[in-house]
């Protein structure tokens, strides 16, 4: 709150307040959230990289927090980006926070890997109680014809 303040003159027209708000605070704070926020997106990302298929379906809504199932080339699997043994997937799921069996997992697979090993792994999930499975490919032009197979994928649209 300001005040004007004059040397003889006290007429009620000096001291009327000043009404500015002052937003050197306001822009502190906005600047500081956009810091934290630049540094946290690529935090949220899985940075394995594969070659994943390509999709003309419409993409869904992605859940705030969803965990990953990658399959590498070399059929190594990560739940994000920690490896783990098959036979322990779902042992580490269990161990993972805030996961729950009606939870969603979003399973991630080379375009290199069998079709048996992916059903390998969605049936240790199935019987480890995950059945709620989503896999995630990138998305592709409708009616485009797809990649030949050792051509590498076009990075997923923003």
């Amino acid at each position: 709150m300001g005040v004007s303040l004059a040397d003889n003159d006290l007429d009620d027209d000096d001291f009327a307040e000043t009404h500015d708000i002052n937003v050197t605070p306001f822009i502190d704070v906005i600047l500081v959230l956009l810091i934290i926020f630049m540094v946290a997106a690529p935090l949220s990302t899985v940075d394995l990289p594969i070659d994943l298929p390509t999709s003309t379906s419409t993409p869904q809504k992605k859940p705030d927090k969803p965990t990953y199932v990658t399959i590498k080339p070399d059929l190594s699997v990560a739940i994000g980006e920690t490896f783990v043994k098959r036979v322990d997937l779902v042992s580490a799921l269990d161990a993972t926070p805030d996961m729950a069996k009606d939870k969603y997992i979003f399973l991630r697979a080379d375009r290199a890997v069998p079709y048996g090993e992916l059903m390998e792994v969605l049936e240790f999930l199935n019987k480890g109680g995950y059945s709620k499975v989503k896999l995630v490919t990138l998305e592709g032009v409708p009616g485009a014809a797809p990649p030949p197979q050792g051509a590498p994928a076009t990075p997923p649209k923003p």
